[in-house]
């Protein structure tokens, strides 16, 4: 497929405009799990995507407590040096090893980021990350500006290509904006949970910072196959089962949301996966779209979403069933 790329703000990174997410990929057995999944299953979705033109991959090294890192060394390693994508991993999140399931701390001080990602580059089995993170704002007491100096010196010694962070609210990205450039902030973004397009988004905008947004998708509820039995089915660790956008009263106005794309996806001959994907992709400032899937056959719902193209006419259609529905909350359509 001939995605489409866009540049990441000022890194000198052009990415496609859909990454593949590999939170997913982590498997269970942790605190923030998608319950079980099969690292072969995985491996060839991260395949699939890449060999659709994928030109990047989002992963943690919290994900599965380092698995997922691990899995996605496994698949870069798989392939031709030439055709391997691009490779961002976060950092600041710290978990204790004794009580898995326990919530991970949010701890960014410099003496923590630079071995994390010491581990990170290990489990990759690559030579340089080319965008490494901070995943939360830490909440340890480090300010923000000596997290984000280490950072910067990562990037001055060639561990990492690029810095950014992710769940950054505009006070902390200015603050860290002060020190050295954020190249790219990762924000929560769908039709669902639209609150980064009043300020996180148009501020990275205005600074030149690149927007890898993630969950498009609503972690699944936009979708052309997801149901309440779906929610019900899902194995006791995956974090959904207790998130507030997956249970009632949220879930009946999310899938009706869903089911309102469904015309719109018909018109375009493609999945409402796609469209939800195109509507974040729409919207200005955002350079890509963070897209998770558990299988080859889910890369191919939301692939196509890296190439579609929303009219005036399908954006107000979205922005009136958004309104008409109460569903998340914030702007209704990019401006």
């Amino acid at each position: 497929m001939n995605l489409q790329t866009r540049s990441l703000g000022r890194s000198g990174l052009q990415i496609t405009t859909v990454g593949f997410g590999s939170w997913a990929v982590g498997g269970g057995g942790w605190a923030f799990g998608w319950g079980p999944q099969d690292d072969a299953d995985s491996i060839r979705a991260i395949v699939r995507a890449v060999d659709g033109g994928v030109n990047w991959i989002d992963t943690a090294a919290v994900y599965g407590l380092g698995h997922s890192e691990e899995v996605v060394g496994r698949a870069l390693g798989g392939m031709p040096a030439a055709d391997r994508p691009l490779v961002f991993t976060k950092c600041g999140l710290r978990w204790d090893p004794a009580d898995q399931m326990a919530p991970p701390q949010q701890i960014a001080e410099p003496a923590s980021v630079r071995r994390e990602c010491e581990d990170s580059l290990r489990r990759l089995g690559v030579d340089r990350i080319d965008l490494y993170q901070i995943h939360w704002p830490d909440e340890s007491g480090v300010p923000a500006e000596d997290s984000w100096g280490e950072m910067a010196r990562l990037v001055d010694e060639g561990k990492v290509r690029a810095i950014g962070v992710s769940n950054y609210g505009v006070d902390l990205l200015e603050r860290c904006e002060a020190v050295r450039h954020v190249d790219s902030v990762q924000p929560p973004f769908s039709l669902v949970s639209r609150a980064s397009g009043v300020d996180v988004i148009p501020w990275a905008a205005a600074h030149g910072t690149g927007v890898i947004v993630y969950s498009p998708m609503g972690a699944g509820i936009l979708t052309d196959s997801f149901s309440r039995e779906r929610v019900a089915a899902m194995a006791e660790g995956d974090w959904r089962r207790h998130s507030e956008s997956h249970t009632e009263p949220a879930l009946t106005r999310n899938l009706a949301l869903r089911d309102a794309l469904r015309p719109i996806a018909a018109r375009h001959g493609r999945t409402v996966s796609a469209v939800a994907v195109a509507w974040v992709l729409a919207w200005p400032g955002v350079s890509g779209a963070i897209v998770g899937a558990r299988t080859p056959e889910q890369v191919d719902g939301w692939l196509p979403g890296g190439t579609l193209v929303l009219t005036p006419d399908d954006l107000a259609e979205i922005a009136l069933a958004v309104e008409r529905l109460g569903a998340g909350s914030e702007p209704v359509r990019p401006s």
